[in-house]
């Protein structure tokens, strides 16, 4: 993960291999808080890197369970990345303004990325329609070790 990159707005897919300490706080509209700590691997496979994330998921009242999620990440055919599913269905492209859309109907995912104190970032992701409503902020930051065991 490089520490310099002053001159661009997003960093290249390349930078962002390696592992990442991730913390997710979720507020859904009449619904209690949620909370997520892990990591995430970012690791060379697929024509790109393959995206991991494992922590432990909190949420007000439950007791903790074990969360998981992948993504595909590949260079964008015209500059910036583009996110895929783990089955390869497109996402969205993070692009060099950081905002991104997804219309999973009948629900809307809006997504504004934050890399202005690189290497520290955050994606923070606006949900709503009839079925979702919550805002959901992900902050990543260098790991210092082992945080968790991924497969």
């Amino acid at each position: 993960m490089a520490a310099r990159r002053a001159w661009r707005l997003v960093p290249e897919l390349a930078e962002f291999e390696g592992t990442w300490r991730l913390e997710r706080d979720v507020v859904h509209e009449g619904a209690p808080p949620a909370r997520f700590e892990g990591e995430a691997r970012l690791n060379p496979g697929q024509g790109g890197l393959v995206y991991r994330e494992a922590g432990v998921l909190t949420v007000a009242g439950q007791a903790p369970m074990r969360a998981e999620r992948a993504y595909l990440w590949r260079a964008g055919k015209s500059g910036g990345i583009d996110v895929m599913f783990e089955d390869g269905r497109f996402f969205h492209s993070i692009t060099e303004d950081g905002e991104a859309q997804h219309w999973c109907d009948p629900d809307m995912y809006d997504v504004q990325y934050d890399f202005a104190g690189w290497p520290q970032w955050r994606a923070i992701w606006a949900v709503s329609g009839p079925r979702k409503a919550y805002r959901m902020v992900s902050r990543y930051a260098p790991s210092v070790g082992e945080v968790n065991s991924l497969p």
